[in-house]
């Protein structure tokens, strides 16, 4: 099973909490699709990365999409020449969320040949030309588009060692060698690919993502980090799954009311407590959460 349809199992579960509210959130994803067929960002211009989301949260609530309007929108970025790292892997996985026999014959392998280019020294994969090492995050994005696309990357096993080199002393990873303490979301992401993988992980790495809780609930993306966030809960849950460890019910309570003052009669997930807007994205990641949480 790819990393996307793994996410998307376990966000199918959410309604299990969302209960009647579950329409409401139907409704807003509706309402991410703009006439051609994409999702837009905070600012409402069409964006390949919010169009991942909103594929991804219709198809968790079986809210059909626009598939045809999709597609030809799809269809317009060709094989992403002068799309930037994160944009291609969201290309790819938008056109898999449609189906990939959808696709012209020659665009699979031309799509990942540009995701080669992010390839680094050290095997792993990173966006970001000034880098010389690849990120948790980067490895993320491409070993997802291979899956999508229904491929396998060269030299697994050199993306994995990349991943060694970004471990912490404190049992964590960060998206760079080198640093004295881990982050969240680089620690979770890296945990779901080493596992996905079929590689073990140190099962002590589950203590440091539950030292990372927020009394209030919820998870901090960095240890001392003021405020708690949807994306880091979403994350730390499903790598915690991932490990096979359960959360205490302390932490399963605090969590469900954390994600509850997130939560909109608009449909959608604010990020945190700061935050003002909704977008397909952290819904998402609510959606993620509460199936985690309904497990």
């Amino acid at each position: 099973m790819s990393l996307r349809l793994q996410l998307l199992q376990v966000a199918r579960l959410a309604p299990r909490l969302l209960g009647d509210s579950t329409d409401l959130v139907r409704d807003f994803y509706r309402r991410q699709f703009n006439t051609e067929g994409a999702a837009g960002d905070r600012a409402g211009k069409p964006d390949l990365y919010y169009t991942i989301f909103a594929l991804a949260g219709s198809q968790a609530l079986d809210v059909p999409v626009p598939a045809e309007r999709t597609q030809a929108w799809l269809a317009m970025h060709d094989d992403g020449a002068g799309l930037d790292f994160v944009h291609l892997g969201a290309l790819a996985r938008c056109w898999a969320a449609l189906g990939v026999e959808r696709m012209p014959a020659p665009l699979p392998e031309a799509l990942l040949a540009r995701i080669e280019t992010f390839r680094k020294p050290d095997g792993g994969y990173e966006g970001d030309p000034k880098l010389n090492h690849g990120t948790a995050y980067g490895a993320f994005v491409a070993l997802g588009a291979y899956q999508d696309l229904g491929r396998t990357p060269p030299h697994v096993l050199e993306l994995v060692r990349s991943l060694k080199r970004l471990e912490t002393p404190d049992g964590a990873w960060s998206n760079a060698p080198g640093l004295p303490t881990g982050s969240l979301n680089a620690t979770a992401g890296a945990v779901t690919l080493i596992r996905h993988l079929g590689f073990p992980v140190n099962q002590a790495v589950g203590d440091w993502l539950l030292a990372q809780q927020h009394p209030g609930g919820g998870f901090l993306a960095v240890p001392g980090a003021p405020l708690p966030d949807l994306l880091s809960t979403a994350t730390a849950l499903h790598a915690l799954a991932c490990l096979e460890r359960r959360i205490p019910s302390t932490v399963h309570e605090r969590c469900l009311d954390f994600i509850d003052t997130l939560w909109s009669a608009e449909g959608g997930f604010h990020g945190h407590w700061a935050d003002d807007y909704l977008d397909a994205e952290y819904t998402f990641y609510g959606l993620l959460a509460l199936g985690h949480l309904s497990l």
